[in-house]
Parts: structure tokens; sequence; C-alpha cells
């Protein structure tokens, strides 16, 4: 009987629990965006009648409240716009805490920039072979697909390189790109894009291209993502590239390495510690077996046995799972103080 009661008690205290959590996501805006989503077509429709389409709406959790409204253009395929809206707020129907009617129209001209802005990309990398699978989230950064060996590196990054000078060039002098001092472009192999989340055909092209779940589906698996310099316009077509590693890939590719470092350094240091801090890891050029980086040490241990503020560095190449190759170099006195670091370029 004592056991039955105490079951019983356990599942009303589970669902008061749920209830209560209900109602504070409810409160919060999080069950349910209908009002939002409601609110924001009545807007569009007043503002720019015909031209919005309400695609999706989700919650703004955490946060202040409120959802983000997504709205597809008529005239323009490509083209997203994005509302936040808040129909609860205390003093009335808030976009981004100000005036609606303001705000959207600003969203509007944003997403048909943003889409130009895309086409311009696009064209460049079509015209020269390579398609845009994906977008950083600011619709930069563009990530296209290509089989990366030893003997095709650089050649495709050198072909990536050029897409990026049409790319600056078709985007005009005066624009964020030709005056940036470089340029990033991702690379995924073919058999992590034919698995990327592609999303629904129907969205606009600039949405399906930056969603979340797309990122995310690349990002799952290490990607090489090359640098270009920019100079008054010119871009240098060799490119620098480097592998962008998954979280638990990063962590055990740096403990390899500083292990395999420490290991070696014990013969000067006696008492190395290594510092935690991974450093960019750059492929050599012409390969995508060797990479260099910098690891970091304290020849003594600092405050509890750590490694603080370490004035010390080890350049090393390694394989890609991070076992050292060669001969490992130090340099010393590489940090202002207790400030910023000074590694020497390599």
């Amino acid at each position: 009987m004592a056991g039955s009661r105490r079951r019983r008690w356990r599942a009303a205290l589970t669902g008061a629990l749920a209830g209560s959590l209900v109602v504070v996501l409810g409160a919060c805006g999080v069950v349910d965006t209908k009002d939002d989503r409601r609110a924001a077509e009545e807007l569009a429709e007043k503002h720019f009648p015909g031209q919005l389409k309400a695609v999706e709406a989700r919650t703004l959790f955490p946060g202040s409240g409120g959802s983000e409204v997504t709205f597809a253009v008529t005239d323009d395929r490509d083209a997203v716009v994005r509302l936040r809206i808040d129909t609860d707020a205390a003093d009335g129907r808030m976009c981004d805490r100000k005036e609606c009617a303001g705000v959207l129209a600003e969203a509007v001209q944003r997403g048909r920039q943003q889409a130009e802005d895309f086409r311009t990309l696009r064209g460049a990398f079509d015209a020269c072979g390579y398609e845009v699978v994906a977008l950083g989230t600011t619709g930069t950064s563009p990530y296209v697909v290509a089989e990366l060996t030893n003997a095709t590196v650089a050649k495709v990054l050198g072909e990536i390189g050029e897409c990026v000078q049409r790319w600056t060039t078709a985007s005009g002098a005066d624009s964020a790109l030709a005056k940036a001092q470089a340029s990033y472009v991702n690379v995924v192999s073919p058999s992590v894009a034919d698995r990327r989340d592609r999303g629904k055909d129907s969205w606009p092209t600039v949405m399906r291209l930056t969603r979340t779940n797309l990122l995310a589906s690349l990002n799952k698996h290490a990607y090489v993502s090359a640098s270009y310099e920019i100079e008054a316009g010119r871009v240098d077509t060799t490119g620098r590239a480097r592998v962008v590693r998954p979280f638990r890939e990063r962590e055990k590719f740096g403990e390899t390495v500083q292990n395999a470092v420490q290991e070696q350094l014990r013969a000067t240091y006696p008492r190395v510690v290594m510092s935690t801090y991974q450093w960019i890891w750059q492929l050599e050029p012409g390969r995508v077996d060797r990479q260099t980086g910098y690891v970091l040490f304290c020849p003594e241990p600092g405050a509890r046995g750590q490694c603080v503020n370490p004035d010390d560095a080890a350049l090393v190449t390694t394989d890609g799972r991070g076992n050292p190759v060669g001969k490992i170099h130090l340099v010393h006195d590489v940090r202002e103080g207790t400030g910023a670091l000074r590694l020497p370029p390599y």
C-alpha cells in the first residue's frame, strides 16, 4: 500500500511539474506562434500587399519573447525576409523593440539586397564550375563541393581562388567584398554534400542555403576552409587552407599533438606543462595529409600546476591525426607580458 501511495504521489508531482512547464513555456511564447505570425501577415499585407508570403514562424527563446516570422518574396525566388515580432510586448506590438512598419520595410530591402548579392556569388562560382550548396549564416563564406587529395588540392584551391576573383570583380569596386582583406570558402567532400539536409525546394533560396539544419549537417564532418587575401580588389588565388573539425575530433587531435610534443620537450624541460589552447592548423601547400601549427607550453608549472599565459611555443607539422612528423621548432617570447600572442607566421 505504501509503495502504491508513493507511486501515485510521484505521478501527481510529475503531472504538476509538466503542467507548470507548459504554462511557463506558453507564457514565453514557446508553444504557440500563431498570434505573432497572424500579426506579421497583417503587417505584410498592409504595407506590402501581395508581395510577401509567410513561410514559417519560430519562437525567439531564450530572449525577450516573440517570434521570428519568415517570408518569401513573391517576385523574387531567392529572397527571404525575416521579421522579429512580439504581439505581447508591454507597450503593444513591437518588432525588435521598434515600430513594426519601418522594421519590415528595412527587412524587405535587406532581403532583396541579399538575394542580389547571392546571385552575384552564385554566377561567379557557376562560371568556374563550382556549385554553391550552402552559405554562412550571414550570406557569405560559401560552401562548395570538391574531393581534395594531395594530387588535386593545389589545382582545386587555385580554381576556387579564380571563382573568388570573379565574385569580387562582379560585386564592384565599392562592395564590402572588394574592400575586404580576405574571403573564405568552405570545401566539403561529395559524400558529405550528398548527405546534407537540403530543406524544401519551395523555400526561398537564401533561406534554404543558410538554414541551421543544413549547416549542422555539413559541419558535423571535417571540412576544409580556404582563405584568399584581397588587396585593392585583387585576389591572391593561391589561397591557404585549414581543416575544420567537429568538436570531438578537434579535441582528440589537440590532445594527440600536445601529448606527443610534451614527451619530446621533457628531454629539455623535465617539468614542462602544455597549454590546452589550440592554434590554427594550416594545411601544408599541396598536401591534405600534413598540417602545421603551434603548441603552447610552459617550461615550469604555474599556479595549481597549470600552464598560464605561456610565453613559449613549438611549431609542429603533423599527420591528419595529430602525430608529429619531422622536427619540432621552438619559439620563445611569444607573448606581450600577459597579453596578446605574437606568434611568427609560418
